[in-house]
């Protein structure tokens, strides 16, 4: 009986113990926080590929709880495990399609592709170019009043249909998770993964902002608080802490 009682303790400790192996609280990357499963190794992500970008991506220090545009704190119930260390401005506009917008502008402009920054608005379906906002001034204060003329003006529904469609079986990071939905939708995007040489099967993280406008976090994986916060690619219906997505929502740049 005393042995019967103790397992979910004993259960409980090895899935905190399993956590803490692959967490590295003192790195501030996510691909040195992150360290894979037991028997599974990053996927490849040449310099300067967008993958590449993403697993760079700063992390605040271990702990630290998200922040909303005004300031205050996102109580964090089993939703996040990190926060990615990116400001987001001072108007609640940084919301779900925005961060995935802004990861990819990002990456673009540091690697100077300045032709190729551009969303479609949902007004009419139509990109507006960093270039042309720009007006010849490629300064970061530019870039980021262009960002938030798009946060303004697009949201999921228009990411969404400017995406192409991926099976999940090719998931490859910097895909994103997104709905449309009625009234609103939700996005998450993948920022890094591994696999399994000797089996095939992959894992995934997933980042995401939310409403109101707040910082990037690094989701938990409530479902399975063992491999968490890596997700199992899996042809089945997706459960994040905040939303939940079907293998049909995978859509990519």
């Amino acid at each position: 009986m005393r042995l019967l009682n103790l397992f979910p303790i004993l259960y409980f400790l090895a899935v905190i113990e399993s956590r803490a192996q692959s967490i590295d609280q003192t790195a501030n990357t996510v691909e040195k926080r992150f360290i894979p499963p037991t028997g599974f190794q990053r996927v490849a992500s040449p310099a300067n590929t967008y993958a590449h970008f993403l697993r760079q991506l700063p992390l605040k220090p271990w702990g630290t709880e998200v922040r909303y545009f005004d300031g205050n704190i996102k109580p964090n119930d089993a939703i996040y495990v990190s926060v990615i260390d990116l400001p987001i401005g001072k108007r609640d506009l940084h919301q779900c399609a925005d961060a995935v917008m802004r990861l990819r502008a990002a990456y673009l402009y540091h690697q100077k592709k300045f032709d190729e920054i551009h969303f479609n608005f949902l007004a009419d379906g139509k990109p507006r170019y960093f270039k042309t906002f720009a007006k010849s001034d490629f300064s970061y204060t530019r870039f980021w009043k262009y960002m938030e003329y798009v946060f303004a003006s697009a949201n999921t529904r228009s990411l969404h249909d400017e995406l192409r469609a991926v099976e999940l079986s090719q998931m490859q990071i910097g895909d994103v998770f997104i709905q449309k939905g009625v009234p609103f939708g939700h996005a998450v995007v993948v920022i890094d993964m591994a696999e399994n040489p000797k089996t095939g099967q992959k894992v995934y993280l997933l980042a995401q902002s939310y409403m109101p406008a707040q910082e990037l976090q690094i989701l938990q994986n409530k479902n399975n608080p063992s491999l968490s916060p890596w997700y199992e690619l899996k042809n089945q219906t997706i459960y994040t802490p905040e939303w939940t997505f079907k293998p049909a929502d995978l859509r990519r740049f």
